[in-house]
């Protein structure tokens, strides 16, 4: 399985404001569906977390916006985890056009793992931390790929 997860798809009608583009909750939720499927490429979907009874939520989002997208544009999100400490990982994003090796948008979420019962941060077990390849930030997407873009815009 790859450390760097691609997600692609086609920007639908009902993912846009009356402007006719993506908002910055749309941009938000392509980031968590993204991390939703790549965890469960690596075999975490909802069903397992469920079976341990324990859940990712958000602590908290950084998103830069770059440029925007409209309907009918294809886009792909990246993903990949950068660490994990005791009860919390780092999850970076990149949305971009692959058409035209446009980036959109840059993110990165702090995911903290909690136990569903009690509500509080609990431990990641070694086994989900085993299906992840980590990325660190000298192995990340090369963002010079996209200079010559952001220069432009």
């Amino acid at each position: 399985m790859p450390a760097i997860f691609c997600q692609r798809q086609i920007i639908a009608e009902s993912e846009v404001d009356i402007d006719g583009y993506p908002s910055c909750l749309t941009y938000l939720s392509w980031t968590q569906a993204a991390a939703q499927a790549h965890s469960a490429e690596q075999g975490w979907g909802a069903g397992e977390y469920q079976t341990i009874g324990a859940a990712w939520v958000v602590r908290s989002h950084h998103i830069e916006y770059l440029r925007s997208a409209a309907v009918g544009e294809s886009i792909a999100i990246d993903t990949w985890v950068s660490n994990f400490n005791k009860t919390r990982c780092l999850r970076k994003y990149l949305i971009w056009q692959p058409d035209e090796d446009r980036l959109l948008v840059t993110a990165e979420t702090v995911w903290a793992f909690i136990d569903l019962a009690e509500r509080r941060p609990r431990r990641i077990p070694q086994e989900i931390i085993d299906a992840f390849t980590l990325v660190p930030e000298c192995d990340e997407p090369d963002l010079k790929l996209f200079a010559q873009d952001r220069l432009q815009s």
